[in-house]
């Protein structure tokens, strides 16, 4: 999975995944969404989408008409943007909400297949492109340029609005599937992908804007769901497609394809985006700082990563330069005390990195580890990951039940705990001696449990944040949400490839494995390629497992002090959904 993510992401996504405003304080647990991730993978994705400081929304949402009065009866104000139906009849899918809703989660979904079938068609691309040394780029470029189009999307949408943002970002993802499937070589390749991950950015989070704008507050859970079952589909036919025309007509479909599919949702969608109400809180001008800070983040990322797969003496000024950009940048991007596991709020940040990276981290490696070292075709390989997107949505509803919102910080230190044993899953893969079908089935299992412990634990994450928030910090707390969770891909992902080439990975070839076993020769060379794998796994259940350490800090020490005046109804409260 990429972000968005399923029941995230976003995953949006990633995801994307937190609402654009809090829930009542009274009823925390009304903020409970799916998100739409990586992928985001969304899945994928969506820094600096909240209140003034970028987030698309820098006032309150329109006001949602009272109960039982419609279009006649709305008052000043009301009534003039399509969230204008009585409350008891309004859904997603009946008019005015209709042609939108459809249009967004076609995007969305278009988006998901994406992401499922560049996992697929990514082995066959790297080796025809003889760029297995830069396969991680591939991954890690893509989520570096949407942090910085994530800022910039937000200030953009604050300014102008959501539907210019929208189609610029389409445009862009387009353009860079296009770009990529033209590629000659590998390093234009990742710069497709650069440019498909801003692409990605700029629409993920104009379309959380698109659902402030468009959608009543009692309607935005529904949406967010939806956002999360625009996944289920993709995953199950992604690997299938995505390899079947791999196999018959060349990776290159997979990337050229897709840009002319998007046309029709977004022509469903153009009416009712021109009917979307004007936002009266607009920012006169973009936040220059928030959006130069995700820009040096990103450019410290892209230095580091560029020094860490080259191991002369002159990759340390790279290095010096990505850390000198990256560090002070992502201190003020997000809350005090995240990178020591503060408390509350900065664990709740902090977890969602560490769970979205260590992760995707991972999964890059999956498809290529089945290709090479075990022969199997791309689809099958892709296949093996159809698993991981299903279960997600699932762990994503297990935890939005009500009887468990007492338990929503062991829910998620399970989650952690089942995506520790499943990233190690594929390391048993890499043993000699097993049977037939057995790798791919350990692979498949593995991803299925891992995928359940993501749902749980990424959804969790952005309900707890809105918590432990205070409405007026909800917006900014919101982007830092996100940043983390771009971070966390950018970072893990980097260091997997880092791993893999440092350990000789960047020599494997399609069936080595199977091929040196078959021949009793070349044994040395593939026992380095299984040990370059084996060691990306090991580190991210590493990761997986400090995650899990970080669970145990999500809730804040119980304050003694006296409530606030005015705090005193529903005493049984805790003081932190309070305040």
């Amino acid at each position: 999975m990429t972000v968005p993510d399923p029941g995230d992401g976003v995953d949006t996504a990633g995801a994307v995944d937190a609402p654009l405003e809090p829930a009542a304080p009274a009823t925390p647990s009304a903020a409970r969404h799916t998100t739409p991730s990586a992928p985001t993978r969304a899945r994928t994705a969506t820094a600096g989408r909240a209140g003034t400081t970028g987030t698309g929304v820098t006032g309150q949402p329109p006001p949602s008409p009272p109960a039982g009065r419609g279009r006649r009866g709305a008052g000043p104000g009301e009534g003039k943007g399509p969230g204008t139906a009585g409350p008891e009849r309004e859904t997603i899918w009946r008019r005015p909400f209709r042609g939108l809703t459809l249009g967004i989660i076609s995007v969305v979904s278009l988006i998901a297949f994406e992401a499922s079938a560049v996992h697929t068609a990514m082995p066959a691309a790297a080796h025809a492109l003889d760029g297995i040394p830069l396969y991680a780029y591939a991954f890690s470029g893509y989520f570096t340029a949407s942090l910085f189009a994530m800022a910039l999307s937000g200030e953009w949408c604050d300014r102008k609005g959501p539907l210019v943002p929208l189609f610029t970002g389409v445009a862009a993802f387009g353009g860079g599937l296009v770009i990529s499937g033209a590629a000659r070589d590998m390093w234009t390749f990742v710069g497709g992908r650069a440019v498909q991950g801003i692409g990605g950015g700029l629409v993920i989070v104009a379309l959380y804007v698109v659902v402030g704008r468009a959608y009543p507050e009692r309607l935005r859970p529904a949406v967010m769901a939806s956002f999360s079952a625009a996944w289920v589909l993709p995953v199950i036919v992604g690997p299938l497609v995505a390899g079947t025309v791999t196999e018959s007509l060349g990776w290159r479909w997979v990337f050229l394809a897709i840009p002319v599919l998007v046309l029709l949702p977004l022509t469903v969608m153009l009416p009712a985006l021109r009917r979307l109400p004007e936002n009266g809180g607009r920012t006169a001008a973009v936040n220059r700082r928030r959006v130069l800070l995700a820009l040096a983040v990103a450019a410290g990322a892209g230095l580091l990563q560029y020094a860490g797969q080259d191991r002369s003496a002159a990759a340390l000024l790279p290095a010096a330069a990505g850390l000198a950009l990256l560090v002070p940048s992502v201190l003020r991007l997000l809350p005090r005390g995240t990178f020591r596991a503060g408390r509350g709020l900065p664990s709740v940040v902090l977890l969602r990195g560490l769970a979205a990276g260590s992760f995707l981290g991972a999964e890059t490696f999956v498809p290529l580890m089945l290709v090479t070292e075990r022969g199997l075709p791309v689809t099958l390989a892709g296949f093996a990951l159809t698993g991981g997107g299903l279960t997600w949505a699932l762990g994503s509803y297990t935890q939005s039940r009500p009887r468990l919102e007492p338990h929503r910080e062991r829910l998620m230190q399970l989650g952690m705990a089942l995506m520790a044993v499943a990233i190690a899953g594929p390391a048993l893969a890499l043993l000699d001696g097993l049977p037939g079908w057995a790798p791919w089935t350990l692979v498949a299992a593995s991803w299925a449990v891992g995928g359940f412990g993501m749902g749980l634990t990424i959804s969790s994450a952005s309900v707890l944040l809105l918590r432990l928030s205070k409405p007026e910090e909800a917006g900014s707390n919101s982007a830092s949400l996100q940043v983390s969770d771009a971070l966390g891909n950018i970072v893990l992902v980097g260091l997997s490839g880092m791993l893999f080439v440092g350990l000789g990975g960047g020599s494997v070839t399609a069936g080595a494995h199977t091929a040196g076993v078959a021949r009793g020769t070349a044994a040395a060379g593939s026992t380095g390629h299984a040990t370059a794998f084996a060691a990306v796994y090991l580190a991210m259940a590493a990761v997986a497992l400090a995650g899990a350490w970080v669970a145990t800090r999500l809730s804040p020490r119980t304050e003694s002090a006296p409530r606030r005046e005015g705090c005193e109804r529903g005493s049984a409260r805790k003081v932190d959904d309070l305040w």
